[in-house]
């Protein structure tokens, strides 16, 4: 019987969006409990560390660089994954970015680039990996990292809105298709409230040449969040191991809202 320790053992997972914040403690988490971690990133170097972190730790892991909006890209990198593994189990569709500009000064590359990674992405996961996951033994979990964003709207992020709730019901709408079909793969999304990650160093495209752009996720919170605390990466790596274990195996096409009370 798998324990807590050990749960996702013989498992296989692929986290893109790995190479820092909530991939890579996702990544870390889903390697802690008995997975083996293919690490994906735009950043190759990050993607690397990460993996690295993981094998000096006792895990299995290989990191590989990752453009998500480049369907060639998706192929290879689950092609390495079965090679490397045996197999896939988990996608955890983590990459995106926040874009935060009034939408009606947003430029069209803006909404198209935030769109590709945060939607397309996802899209492309699905549709590369889930035929694999669903002849798989244990079957599959696909986890999509969507926001408390594809909830509930917020002025000056609605083409992140857009992004987000799109994941939302794409995730539902890929449920149903798998449950359709009898395949034992399951779909669910994740919506993190205010987060300590890096995307709060980049959410502003007016403040990035003179450096000036730096949120504080921390007093954002203290504002914002009922509870007054800002998440950390492994609250929502918890939530994704839960997704991705047996534990959740009644679950699909359901949302876990991890924010700290933000969208009660």
């Amino acid at each position: 019987m798998a324990t807590q320790e050990n749960r996702l053992q013989g498992r296989v997972a692929l986290v893109t969006g790995g190479g820092s914040g909530i991939g890579a403690a996702t990544a870390k988490r889903l390697a802690q409990a008995g997975a083996s971690v293919f690490v994906t990133d735009v950043d190759a170097a990050s993607a690397d560390r990460v993996a690295a972190e993981i094998r000096d730790a006792g895990g299995r892991s290989h990191g590989a660089e990752h453009d998500v909006t480049d369907e060639a890209q998706w192929e290879r990198v689950v092609g390495l994954c079965v090679k490397e593994f045996g197999g896939l189990n988990v996608l955890v569709n983590n990459a995106g970015i926040a874009i935060m500009c009034d939408v009606f000064e947003m430029s069209l590359a803006d909404w198209q680039r935030q769109q590709a990674i945060n939607l397309d992405g996802v899209f492309l996961g699905v549709k590369h990996c889930v035929p694999v996951m669903k002849d798989m033994a244990d079957g599959g979990s696909v986890i999509n990292i969507s926001s408390v964003a594809g909830l509930q709207g917020a002025a000056g992020l609605s083409a992140y809105n857009a992004t987000k709730g799109g994941v939302r019901l794409f995730t539902k709408g890929v449920a149903l298709e798998c449950g359709r079909n009898g395949w034992p793969v399951r779909v669910n999304s994740v919506h993190p409230g205010i987060i300590v990650t890096p995307i709060w160093d980049k959410i502003d495209p007016t403040m990035l040449e003179d450096g000036s752009n730096n949120y504080d996720p921390v007093e954002m919170s203290a504002e914002a969040v009922p509870t007054g605390v800002a998440g950390q990466p492994a609250d929502i790596a918890n939530g994704i191991l839960f997704l991705a274990s047996d534990e959740s195996s009644y679950m699909t096409g359901s949302e876990l809202v991890i924010d700290g009370g933000i969208s009660a």
